[in-house]
């Protein structure tokens, strides 16, 4: 065979290796991974009641859940970190909107990493960066809820970041989003503090009138009469979803399981009320306001399950490979009085990283095996040496 036509052939080898492991690691990977997810289904569901949107019998809603994208800013974020996360999270989502066709997303808070210092004119570019990767169709609703890296912890929240924060999701960060007659609380969990900071006084204040304006729908129901709640917002009479970025109250991650919880060696480290789950107080608060059915919440970056009074919370993990090597998510599949969930995983990075290394062995084979066929290895070697006499 001609010299040439070898050469050609090996190049073709090597282009097809590199473009392949590219092609797969990059786009295609996504697909079966989250192919192998499906929404769950429950067991009944029925039209909702007064003040649902009019809909089909059986027909619930399919709600993507997931927390803590992190966009790295201009500070902290280094460029090629930032390129390979943002990547990854747009392919995910971006696949997951074509195969799942959520009619509702909620991402549980921590949206930004900078949101708490960075400049007018970082924020605006880190906006611009996310929704060019979260961009979605009018067929599906993408619902955002503030956390502490997007506004600051309780000591660093301004007025400033909380209103440019609800000027660019177009919505307050405290309140309910209803559809097909199923009630999404959305409470703003960072501003819990239990103190008199005005953010704290003002959310409190939001939190009561939306619990009074519930329980007036729920007692209207119940009741069969007409209760005296003048000027109460009317809702569906359904036990909310109460989503949130900080956990209600719990000790630590020690009774979590599953491939996502935190790491063995985290598990049993004792939680901050304030900074890493809720105080006692607050929490109490919101299970009396509201009884919620579910608890979604974020912040851990782990996933755990753990009950209040019989009650269920979700600790949704991290969508990005910055935050753990298996990201994922939540498919909820809700009607006015049942629910069912599944997880959904993403490519862990481990995997992309490994097929990265084969392809880069592979390479380094064909380089190898043509030069032995070419030349032989004795006169290969005697090449590489006089290379190396030469260069010195």
């Amino acid at each position: 065979m001609p010299r040439f036509s070898v050469r050609l052939m090996v190049a073709a080898g090597l282009i097809a290796v590199v473009c392949g492991a590219f092609f797969y690691c990059e786009y295609l990977i996504y697909f079966p991974t989250i192919l192998q997810c499906a929404w769950p289904k429950i067991s009944h569901a029925r039209a909702g009641g007064e003040g649902s949107e009019s809909r089909p019998l059986g027909s619930p809603v399919r709600a993507m859940v997931l927390s803590d994208t992190h966009l790295l800013g201009a500070i902290g974020g280094h460029w090629f970190d930032k390129l390979r996360r943002e990547w990854q999270m747009e392919r995910a989502f971006q696949t997951a909107l074509w195969l799942l066709r959520p009619e509702i997303v909620f991402i549980l808070g921590d949206i930004f990493d900078e949101g708490k210092w960075s400049s007018q004119k970082h924020w605006e570019d880190d906006v611009r960066r996310f929704h060019r990767m979260f961009r979605h169709s009018t067929d599906t609703e993408l619902v955002v809820l503030v956390g502490n890296h997007d506004i600051g912890f309780h000591y660093e929240m301004e007025w400033s970041k909380m209103q440019r924060f609800d000027q660019v999701f177009n919505a307050s960060s405290t309140r309910i989003v209803t559809k097909k007659g199923v009630n999404f609380l959305l409470v703003n969990s960072v501003a819990l503090h239990g103190d008199s900071c005005p953010i704290c006084q003002q959310v409190e204040k939001e939190l009561i009138k939306l619990s009074r304006d519930l329980n007036c729908s729920l007692q209207k129901k119940d009741s069969g009469e007409t209760v005296n709640c003048e000027g109460s917002q009317p809702y569906p009479p359904t036990a909310p979803i109460m989503l949130q970025h900080y956990p209600l109250y719990r000790v630590s991650d020690a009774a979590c399981t599953g491939q996502d919880a935190a790491p063995p060696e985290e598990r049993h480290l004792l939680f901050r009320e304030k900074y890493d789950v809720l105080s006692k107080d607050a929490s109490h608060k919101l299970m009396q306001w509201f009884k919620p059915r579910l608890i979604l919440s974020g912040h851990t970056h782990s996933g755990c399950e753990v009950l209040h009074d019989k009650i269920p919370e979700i600790s949704v993990p991290s969508f990005s490979w910055r935050n753990r090597n298996n990201p994922s998510f939540i498919l909820a599949t809700v009607s006015p009085d049942s629910h069912a969930l599944s997880k959904c995983f993403l490519p862990e990075e481990s995997t992309v990283i490994g097929v990265y290394c084969s392809a880069g062995a592979g390479l380094l084979l064909l380089l190898l095996a043509h030069c032995l066929w070419m030349k032989g290895l004795l006169q290969c070697l005697s090449l590489c040496l006089l290379g190396k006499h030469k260069s010195l």
